[in-house]
């Protein structure tokens, strides 16, 4: 894993590589039933007539119907998933090793669609052809850059089909998924239907639940963290939707020395203990290794949190749905109510 992020792209492929905790969850899928949820497919059930859409990049995506062969970041196909868009192909993690899907997947049927790519630059620009696609949809982390789409086949990718950008970073948790529900609204969804509006009411629960933990507890300080074999990385709070909303709700957060890209600092494991915390959020995304692979670091079993017992995942690149987004909400809090002050 690269340890200087010299250019935008750079960073991109340690965000991806899963170091850069400070960047940064589903409906049941949602088929036609009698709870009123409609069956979209991609965007089945919108309006016949020319379609558009302004993404958070500032341009607009137009076509002269609403698409129906979309293609998504796994991530984002998943949030569209949750609110009955389908899409015909993805990239980005999608399946691990043992061919389970990634938890990036959400509830996508990953054996349903198309997958492109599943690891850091890779991208089968001829199977994505080949789908006749009618938009491509991903995030944004960095701005004017298409998460997951390598900048070396980028130009001939988006000459294929319309495509949508939308903030992962420098947004918060509510911005990013009402924007997600535009998107979804614009291709055939119901907003209104009882899986989406009971999933608002339970993230909204879920918001007040942290809020009120925070404030509770105000002592409690929150390490965000990322691992590494050789390295171990904490993330600045604000510089990520996820754990900025967090703070917006409340709770306090240890500030790193951030490098000069403003997203994180880099510890080496001899000295992981320079920030005391009494909680730590580990990046939960298979390219990061986790807390069962890290009892062979001394320093990270010394650590107060470690030996409390106080350490628990980060939803590291959230699905951007109510349904996924208020587990999210509810384990944080769940967390600082138990939590001790240890550090």
């Amino acid at each position: 894993m690269p340890n200087a992020l010299s250019s935008p792209l750079s960073r991109r492929g340690v965000l991806a590589a899963g170091g850069a905790v400070g960047l940064g969850v589903a409906l049941a899928a949602c088929g036609s039933g009698d709870d009123g949820t409609k069956d979209a497919g991609a965007g089945g059930d919108a309006k016949a007539g020319p379609w558009s859409f302004e993404d958070d990049r500032g341009e607009t995506a137009k076509a002269d119907s609403v698409p129906k062969s979309i293609v998504a970041f796994t991530g984002t196909a998943a949030a569209l998933h949750d609110y009955g868009i389908e899409v015909k192909g993805v990239f980005g993690p999608t399946t691990t090793k043992d061919g389970k899907p990634d938890i990036q997947a959400g509830d996508l049927d990953v054996t349903k669609v198309e997958i492109l790519g599943n690891v850091w630059g890779e991208f089968n620009v001829e199977k994505y052809a080949a789908l006749a696609p009618d938009l491509l949809v991903t995030a944004q982390w960095v701005e004017g850059e298409l998460w997951y789409v390598p900048e070396q086949s980028k130009d001939k990718i988006l000459k294929l089909a319309p495509s949508v950008a939308l903030w992962a970073a420098e947004t918060t948790v509510p911005k990013a998924v009402q924007r997600h529900a535009d998107l979804a609204e614009s291709l055939g969804a119901d907003l209104k239907a009882a899986k989406v509006t009971d999933a608002k009411a339970r993230f909204e629960k879920a918001a007040g639940r942290l809020r009120a933990a925070a404030k509770s507890k105000p002592e409690i300080r929150v390490l965000v963290g990322s691992a590494s074999q050789d390295l171990f990385y904490v993330s600045l709070a604000k510089m990520s939707a996820d754990t900025l909303y967090f703070q917006e709700l409340g709770v306090q957060f240890v500030e790193p020395k951030v490098n000069s890209q403003g997203f994180f600092e880099e510890l080496s494991w001899e000295n992981i203990d320079k920030y005391p915390a009494d909680i730590i959020m580990m990046d939960n995304r298979s390219s990061a290794l986790q807390p069962d692979a890290l009892t062979s670091k001394p320093t990270w079993a010394r650590l107060p949190a470690v030996k409390a017992g106080q350490v628990v995942p980060r939803v590291t690149e959230p699905i951007y749905s109510y349904d996924k987004c208020a587990p999210i909400l509810d384990d944080l809090a769940a967390a600082i109510e138990k939590a001790r002050k240890v550090a």
